[in-house]
């Protein structure tokens, strides 16, 4: 695999950015210390567990041991600093998932299948540290608790959306297999005349 979760973390506590050496901290002063895989962290099995994974098209370059592709889909749609989008294209009609990413005025727009291995290690690295971060702000010290009402509605917001979106390409799959039929039967009777 091209991504170590315990490495990452390891890189983390030895890293300089005092911020993010503090947040890791509190979230093992909170949680316990982070041991095993993501799989096994509470934002894991409290958050992104419950998006269904979806296939979809990935690097050429890169094959199905290389990166986990369910956490990685599940961190950029579970995640609040990006947005994204499922769409078929091409001849095979295989998924691909958009990730669209601002800063500041400019807008960055990339598929996960034109995706440089290092630019996939960059994307869990920054989800991660991102759905760390919001752990440590949900549980907070009894603080704040209009900011955990809300990020505990975005959550919400985002795996309606997915769900949405599981529905809707669901009904795609639906009618193209329709179609098909149509299609058949069209060519079948053709052939009787």
């Amino acid at each position: 695999m091209l991504f170590d979760f315990q490495e990452f973390i390891k890189e983390l506590r030895e890293g300089d950015d005092k911020e993010k050496i503090e947040t890791l901290r509190k979230y093992e002063e909170y949680f316990g210390p982070i041991q095993w895989g993501i799989k096994d962290q509470i934002r894991y099995t409290d958050y992104l567990a419950k998006f269904s994974y979806q296939p979809y098209a990935t690097p050429e370059d890169l094959d199905e041991n290389d990166f986990d592709r369910d956490i990685l889909q599940k961190l950029v749609i579970g995640s609040f600093s990006s947005e994204y989008e499922f769409k078929k294209e091409g001849e095979n009609w295989i998924f691909e998932l958009y990730i669209a990413v601002k800063n500041g005025d400019q807008s960055i727009v990339k598929t996960v299948s034109e995706l440089w291995s290092h630019q996939i290690m960059r994307l869990y690295k920054i989800y991660i540290e991102e759905e760390i971060s919001l752990q440590v702000l949900l549980h907070g010290d009894g603080e704040n608790n209009e900011e955990k009402v809300a990020l505990l509605g975005e959550r919400e917001v985002r795996l309606r959306k997915w769900n949405a979106v599981v529905d809707t390409m669901g009904r795609e799959e639906e009618k193209k297999q329709a179609a098909k039929s149509q299609e058949d039967q069209l060519q079948n009777l053709m052939g009787q005349l």
